[in-house]
């Protein structure tokens, strides 16, 4: 069996220097990769001259991380490729749980490991936390982190588990599996490209799961820090997308009916708190979103529910009754798409 890591990179000296060492030290026998999206910076000189094991994959623009991924991995050979943020440290022994995990359980085709913050090690990390969800209208969380709220690991989210989405910041992948699934949208450039693409994967079958055994420390906001308006806007226009492609007519015209009434409220308070640059960012997004001529997803007319899926609003929960942790929510809310209880898997154990 063999894993190609591959680190996208724009401009990210800093963070390869930094981080590229404990990814050698402790990926023994896996391919290495940086994949360069077009840097102008010293970032491929810097390869090159410290880190000559590891091989560079050149492109010839920036075509941000849905484009770059789509292009690293066009001829992947290897069984699993593992999509890993430059921002990102990896720890001892942090392949062969996901990898085994993935071995055993043959229908589940994409995976991550626990992110926790690389600046305080005991909480988990905003972008992925102990694996991803999606509620009725689309909102996506984690669980450990509920939109601003984050957890601190006590051991909480210990079980494997099967999920809707998989952090992009440590996913790993069977790159035949990405391919015929379409890779992701190159139209995102960034964010929300993963889940997306988990959605499109999981209507064909796969499986997407929370391998904890795995543990690695992810920065974030390494390209688009936390607060940035063009961030808000991707997020935003890319989750209106993202509704459009995997829900058929009548699901996406029931689901925007409250998406909008909540969007404009997230718009207004925006406003209020005079943060004109999120504000405009929600409205150019649904600008650019009605000025989008694409269809709606045909392949999900009639699709079971799926493990993952939270049956409420997490924004009605989250600010109207108080409930900023996932144990808190109302686990009954949760689809599964068959007799198992999504909350819990054990290491090895069969799910086709």
């Amino acid at each position: 069996m063999t894993v190609s890591v591959i680190i996208l990179n724009y401009n990210g000296e800093k963070f390869l220097d930094q981080f590229l060492p404990t990814v050698l030290k402790n990926s023994a026998g896996s391919e290495i990769i940086v994949a360069d999206n077009a840097s102008t910076d010293n970032s491929v000189a810097l390869v090159r001259e410290k880190y000559p094991q590891v091989k560079i994959h050149l492109l010839p623009s920036n075509d941000g991380y849905a484009g770059g991924y789509n292009k690293a991995l066009e001829n992947c050979t290897a069984d699993y490729a593992v999509l890993l943020n430059s921002d990102v440290e990896v720890t001892e022994g942090w392949l062969e749980p996901v990898v085994d995990f993935m071995e055993k359980n043959p229908s589940v085709s994409a995976c991550q490991p626990k992110i926790k913050s690389f600046h305080e090690k005991d909480k988990f990390e905003y972008a992925g936390a102990a694996g991803g969800f999606i509620d009725r209208y689309g909102y996506p969380f984690c669980r450990g982190r509920i939109f601003d709220t984050v957890e601190t690991d006590t051991g909480q989210y210990n079980e494997p588990t099967e999920i809707f989405w998989a952090s992009g910041a440590c996913l790993f992948i069977r790159p035949a599996v990405f391919r015929d699934c379409g890779g992701f949208d190159a139209g995102f450039f960034a964010h929300m490209e993963e889940i997306d693409l988990c959605w499109r994967m999981k209507l064909k079958g796969h499986r997407i799961c929370y391998v904890p055994g795995s543990t690695v420390y992810h920065v974030g906001g390494g390209t688009l820090e936390k607060v940035n308006p063009h961030k808000t806007y991707l997020n935003f226009r890319n989750n209106l997308r993202m509704l459009k492609k995997n829900l058929d007519a009548a699901q996406f015209k029931q689901v925007m009916k409250a998406r909008f009434f909540l969007d404009m409220i997230a718009a207004v308070k925006n406003l209020l708190t005079l943060n004109t640059g999120n504000f405009s960012a929600i409205l150019k997004a649904y600008r650019s979103f009605l000025q989008d001529t694409g269809n709606n997803g045909s392949v999900s007319a009639a699709h079971a529910p799926m493990t993952g899926v939270y049956e409420s609003s997490i924004v009605w929960n989250y600010y109207a009754k108080g409930k900023k942790t996932f144990a808190s929510l109302d686990m009954a809310a949760f689809q599964s798409g068959d007799s198992r209880n999504f909350r819990g898997m054990k290491t090895g154990e069969t799910v086709t």
